[in-house]
């Protein structure tokens, strides 16, 4: 897939890895690092750049969104996902420690304020944080939006059927028919099952699943990227997780805090053909959101990297530039 209305291939000028439990093991054991780096011009105006999933992890290709003379692009991968440790750990791992994640590393950067890049759950992941600290958020560009809420999450498990029928039925036919009335407690089983021939096999076909609802037009190069092993456990395992726990957001939702941030600017990128995230979401959004600005692209579907939508997305992104 040709993708020269990106930025050219980069490398980070700075990469680490972060502490997030308190010194020491922590209480259950566990101790969860984070990989970060950052890219472009270490004196630019700072964007932080965040992964979908949860638990997909990020990319070289994610740092080409942003004009690296420009940008001071900061780049993590979430808890239990990419290159931070343990892989697909999902013991303290929810929303609430993502968001203080994103603080512990704004603080450790040095950072005053950011502008805010995420897509899918990344466009989830960034509003539940700009409505804790709206005062730390320059203004947000999302695509793909996400809100969490359960009708979104059924329609992911079940009503991409109406429309990949063949990739559901093979998403489906994993696991035995007595258990498909309840497809993800018989995913999260396989997935947390510790041998790994079990949920390496779950892995991959959840996000066999994912990879093939997420463009307009088939895209084997995205499938194969979703099905390699690593990538696959971490985003099965830890989407599961969150599924099943209401992506561990507050009861009234996103929408329902959206007083927080509503004096913040936003560009809002959205397929019209989005399956996995279908467009009713992001104008539930742009109306509950004074200062956005909708953009739907006519001719995609999910991903980031479908031609319309990655020019849209660059184009969000130097608005805000010429704000600044």
């Amino acid at each position: 897939m040709p993708r020269g209305d990106l930025f050219p291939d980069i490398s980070p000028y700075e990469t680490g890895l972060l502490p997030l439990s308190p010194s020491g093991a922590a209480a259950d054991g566990v101790n969860h690092v984070m990989y970060w780096e950052q890219v472009g011009n270490p004196r630019g105006q700072p964007v932080l750049f965040l992964h979908g999933g949860p638990g997909a992890g990020a990319g070289a290709v994610h740092r080409r969104f942003f004009d690296p003379g420009h940008w001071r692009v900061v780049i993590f991968d979430q808890r239990g996902a990419g290159r931070s440790r343990p892989l697909g750990e999902l013991r303290e791992n929810t929303t609430p420690h993502l968001v203080r994640d994103i603080e512990t590393l704004r603080r450790f950067l040095g950072i005053e304020r950011w502008l805010l890049f995420g897509g899918s759950w990344g466009s989830t992941l960034a509003l539940a944080y700009a409505q804790a600290h709206p005062e730390r958020v320059l203004g947000c560009v999302l695509r793909g939006v996400f809100l969490g809420r359960r009708e979104e999450v059924d329609w992911f498990l079940y009503g991409l059927r109406r429309i990949f029928p063949d990739a559901w039925a093979a998403f489906a036919e994993h696991v035995p028919p007595e258990e498909r009335d309840d497809l993800l407690s018989a995913y999260l089983r396989r997935l947390t099952d510790p041998d790994p021939v079990v949920h390496l096999s779950a892995a991959r076909s959840w996000s066999n699943f994912e990879g093939m609802c997420s463009t307009l037009l088939p895209s084997p190069e995205l499938v194969a990227s979703f099905a390699q092993d690593r990538s696959a456990l971490g985003l099965a395992r830890i989407e599961a997780h969150y599924f099943a726990h209401d992506l561990f957001l507050p009861p009234e939702g996103l929408l329902g805090r959206m007083d927080r941030i509503a004096s913040i600017p936003a560009e809002i990128v959205q397929g019209r053909y989005d399956m996995v995230c279908p467009p009713a979401t992001a104008f539930a959004l742009t109306e509950a959101w004074p200062r956005a600005r909708l953009t739907l692209v006519p001719d995609a579907g999910h991903s980031a990297l479908e031609p319309g939508v990655r020019t849209a997305l660059v184009s969000a992104v130097e608005r805000f530039r010429r704000r600044s």
